[in-house]
This record gives structure tokens, C-alpha cells and sequence, in this order.
């Protein structure tokens, strides 16, 4: 929940400057449902107890299927810096088991319950490409306290840059359409 909290909060910070994200909002992305699909599966993952071979194939498949849209929307500003980041969380998440390898520290600092039903999350013996696992906090008592990962880092820098590519200035409790939704100018008609 903390990524996604992080994530709301870059797609909204063009507000705190009085700038419309209308790059992102006003953008027609291809297959949206794969993203959605995948955040809601993700949430289902974590919240939800499954039958735990099911849940690591689950968990990939999420990352499957935000990697396509990722693809399929590489045009944009900003998406190759998120899918950067989910490539580096699938990959070790893909290595080990179909879970992101955590650090101890960062584990014990976000107050994290070891014995959860399924983590997406989870101190390994033995992990392959730890450095790329949840090595970071945020800790308790801090709301949302979780583990984050490098991966996790540029997802939200991507959802940034996604965020305010394209802004446009609020005037006056409007928007300015801009690029494909501008007006004709009087010579394009």
C-alpha cells in the first residue's frame, strides 16, 4: 500500500503546484484494464489468503501483465522509468520464488508480522540479487510503514514524470486543452 499511496501522490503533485495532469488524465492509454487488473490482483494477493502455490504465481502474473501495458504505452514520458522499476522487482521476484527478497532491518524497522499468510515481501536465507529486494524502510510508527525496494523507487519517480509530462497552469478554475486536445488554430481549419 505504501507504492500505491507514494503513486497517488506523484499522479496529484502537479496540483500542489497548480498545474492539471493533463498528460495523464487526458491521455487515451492502451489496454488500461491490464493496469488495473494487475493493481487490484496485487491488492487481492496481499489482503486475501490463497492457496500458497497459487499466490507467487499470482504475484508474477501481475507483474506479466503491467509489464504489457507498460509496453504497449512506451511512447509516453515517464513509462519507461516505471517499467524499469517493474522489470527490476519482477526479475527478483522471478529468481526467488516468486517472492521480493527483504532485508531483516528494513523488515523489523516497518514492524512487519513474519508469519503473514503470503508476503509479497519476505526475509530469504539465500535470496538472489538481494540489493534489488525491499533493502529500505518506512518505518513504524509512521503511517503505511512497509518495506521498499529500488524497483519500488522508480515506479514512483515514473509515475512522476508521467504525472507532470504534459501539465497544463489552472486559470481561473479552467484548463487550457493543449496537444491532440487543443483547438484548430485558424489556419489548421
Amino acid at each position: 500500500m505504501l507504492v500505491m499511496a507514494a503513486c497517488l501522490l506523484a499522479v496529484l503533485s502537479p496540483l500542489v503546484a497548480l498545474r492539471w495532469p493533463a498528460g495523464l488524465l487526458l491521455r487515451r492509454w492502451r489496454l488500461p484494464v491490464l493496469i488495473w487488473g494487475a493493481l487490484l490482483a496485487q491488492i487481492i494477493i496481499i489482503d486475501v489468503p490463497l492457496p500458497e502455490a497459487l499466490a507467487p504465481v499470482l504475484h508474477l502474473a501481475t507483474y506479466a501483465a503491467a509489464l504489457a501495458f507498460l509496453w504497449l504505452n512506451r511512447a509516453v514520458r515517464g513509462v519507461l522509468v516505471v517499467a524499469a522499476g517493474a522489470i527490476s522487482n519482477g526479475v527478483t521476484i522471478a529468481l526467488n520464488g516468486g517472492v521480493l527478497p527483504a532485508s531483516a532491518a528494513a523488515t523489523a524497522a516497518a514492524g512487519i508480522d513474519p508469519e503473514h499468510a503470503f508476503a509479497n515481501t519476505a526475509v530469504m536465507d539465500h535470496p538472489v540479487l538481494p540489493w534489488l529486494g525491499d533493502v529500505f524502510a518506512w518505518p513504524e510508527p509512521l503511517p503505511l510503514a512497509n518495506t521498499f525496494s529500488i524497483g519500488d523507487l522508480l515506479i514512483v519517480v515514473g509515475v512522476a514524470l508521467v504525472a507532470w509530462s504534459g501539465t497544463r497552469p489552472l486559470r481561473g478554475g479552467s484548463v487550457e486543452p493543449a496537444g491532440d486536445d487543443a483547438p484548430l488554430a485558424a489556419a489548421d481549419r
